[in-house]
C-alpha cells in the first residue's frame, strides 16, 4: 500500500496511490493515528502537490557510513555499530520542493537513502521484533554540507540545513527493506546505484540499536544510510533518488536568495 500526503490548495490531506502511480483516493485523518477510511474522493497525482509523506513530529534520525564502499571513498571503514546523528524536522521538505544552498556552504552532497517511517512507539527493542514497528518506507535525499561537516567536527549543522531532508513520494508500506536497489541521477546522470542488501547494519538491526537510546514515536524517521557514488551538487542542478519498489523523489537545488 502506497500513502501519500498531498494539497489541491487546501489543507494537506492523505490518499492511497494506485498501483500506477497515477491516481490517489484520499482518506481521511493521519494514517499513523487513525483507521485508513475512503473518503470518496479522487485525484489525479499530476492534479495534486505531493507534500513531504510525513513530517516527524520528533526526530529525524540518521545513519553514517552503513555503506561499506560509500565509508571507503570518504576515508575510512564502516563502523562496527551504527553511526547515529539527528536531523531537525525543520530540514525535512517534499518532492519537487527546492533544496536551498545557504551562501555559508561551498560544497553541498547529495546522498540517496532508504528512509524508515515508525508506526508505533518504541523502546529498547529487540532485533527480531523490530520491524513490526515500522509503518513504511518512502525516499530520501540526506543532503549534506561537507565543508561544515569538516569544519564543525560533528554532522548537526551540515546535515541539518533547513531544505537538506528531502522525503518522498510517498510511503510504501509493504517491502523487503534488504530487496531494494537505490538509484540517483544528478542532471539525468546515473551517480549512484547500489542494493540495499550492501547496508552494514540492516533496516531491524537500526531500530533496534537507535531504540536503545531514544524512544522511538510514531512519525520518527530512520535514514539508512547511502551507497558509494556520492558527490558534489551545485545551484541549478537536480538531484533525483530512486527505489525501485517505491518511487523517484526529485528536488532542484537553488542558491539562497
Amino acid at each position: 500500500m502506497r500513502i501519500a500526503r498531498f494539497t489541491t490548495g487546501e489543507d494537506p490531506v492523505y490518499g492511497l496511490v494506485d498501483g500506477a502511480g497515477e491516481k490517489i483516493a484520499e482518506i481521511t485523518g493521519d494514517p499513523l493515528y487513525t483507521r485508513i477510511e475512503l473518503t470518496g474522493a479522487t485525484h489525479l497525482v499530476e492534479d495534486v502537490r505531493l507534500l513531504a509523506p510525513v513530517i516527524p513530529r520528533s526526530k529525524v534520525i540518521g545513519i553514517g557510513k552503513n555503506y561499506a564502499e560509500h565509508a571507503k571513498e570518504m576515508g575510512g571503514e564502516a563502523p562496527t555499530s551504527p553511526l547515529m546523528f539527528l536531523i531537525p524536522n525543520t530540514a525535512v521538505v517534499g518532492p519537487g520542493d527546492p533544496v536551498v544552498i545557504p551562501g555559508f556552504t561551498q560544497e553541498v552532497s547529495y546522498e540517496g537513502e532508504l528512509a524508515v517511517v515508525i508506526g508505533r512507539l518504541a523502546k529498547d527493542v529487540p532485533v527480531d521484533q523490530a520491524l513490526s514497528t515500522v509503518f513504511g518506507y518512502t525516499v530520501a535525499n540526506d543532503v549534506t554540507a561537507r565543508d561544515l561537516q569538516r569544519g564543525d567536527g560533528q554532522w548537526s549543522r551540515a546535515k541539518g540545513l533547513d531544505t537538506f531532508c528531502p522525503l518522498g513520494p510517498w510511503i510504501e508500506t509493504s517491502l523487503d527493506p534488504a530487496g531494494c536497489r537505490i538509484r540517483t541521477t544528478l542532471d539525468g546522470e546515473v551517480v549512484q546505484d547500489g542494493p540495499t542488501s550492501d547496508m552494514v547494519h540492516g533496516v531491524a538491526e537500526l531500530i533496534a540499536h537507535a531504540s536503545q537510546a531514544f524512544t522511538l514515536l510514531p512519525g520518527d524517521v530512520i535514514l539508512t544510510g547511502t551507497p558509494a557514488g556520492v558527490g558534489q551538487v551545485v545551484a541549478g542542478q537536480r538531484v533525483e533518488v530512486e527505489i525501485d519498489q517505491i518511487g523517484t523523489l526529485s528536488n532542484p537545488f537553488v542558491a539562497a536568495e
